[in-house]
């Protein structure tokens, strides 16, 4: 309840008002049963004008971050993301990438949709970066379609960093589902989640316009910020599962 109250009485009006949003292949969601929407992370927005955008009810694996701040702008978030039914989870690969596994499957089991940022943590310079098999693995064993989807314009009203948000258009641009039967009983093959995972990340490039970087999004941030140890992409490639 508190989801809807949020998005159509306390939030939604006001944002629709002013940025306007626009979204393209709506139709291309289904009316029901479970199904991924993977989308590119451009901004801290994005998480709210895509749920903003469709009628449904989006459960996204959002980062444990989110949910553990200090402070007013802290609690804030951490309230907004509650409010609005996002799942916490652990980032840091391994044994909690497997639990954050379990809970995205544990949410299509109910026929809901499933939000999952493949890059696993927003772009840092707007280009669209390596996709993380977890969204792969995750579609092949529950069997369900992956839909794509392209946020358009949110990096430029909220740049990283940024609290708030300039006034412009926002778009959305909903690619039709891509069907991966053609792999079942194959989750557990690393090529077959690589190759499911390039194809949504090409169909992404497709619909967003963005330039492809064939790195990972957390490395290139890592890289930016200066010399440190970095794991290696064959680990971060098998456990790390796409958050918000």
């Amino acid at each position: 309840m508190l989801y809807w109250l949020t998005k159509y009485v306390f939030v939604g009006w006001w944002l629709r008002l002013i940025f306007r949003p626009w979204v393209q292949g709506i139709e291309n969601i289904p009316e029901d049963g479970p199904v991924i929407l993977a989308s590119n992370h451009l901004s801290f927005s994005d998480s709210i004008f895509l749920p903003l955008m469709v009628d449904r009810h989006i459960t996204f694996l959002a980062k444990s971050d989110y949910f553990t701040g200090k402070g007013v702008k802290g609690r804030l978030i951490a309230w907004f993301f509650s409010a609005v039914g996002q799942v916490p989870v652990d980032r840091t690969g391994g044994r909690a990438s497997e639990a954050a596994i379990s809970t995205g499957l544990r949410v299509m089991s109910t026929g809901s949709l499933l939000g999952i940022y493949p890059e696993g943590t927003r772009s840092p310079d707007g280009r669209l970066y390596r996709g993380k098999t977890g969204v792969a693995r995750m579609a092949l064993e529950a069997k369900v379609p992956i839909i794509p989807v392209a946020m358009i314009n949110t990096r430029h009203i909220q740049p990283p960093g940024k609290v708030m948000p300039r006034i412009a258009r926002v778009g959305i641009r909903i690619g039709k589902p891509l069907d991966f039967s053609r792999y079942e009983g194959m989750e557990g093959d690393r090529f077959v989640l690589r190759s499911v995972t390039d194809e949504v990340m090409y169909e992404l490039m497709e619909l967003s316009g963005q330039e492809y970087v064939d790195v990972y999004a957390s490395r290139a941030k890592t890289l930016a910020a200066g010399p440190a140890p970095v794991r290696p992409a064959d680990a971060g490639d098998r456990a790390a599962v796409p958050a918000a």
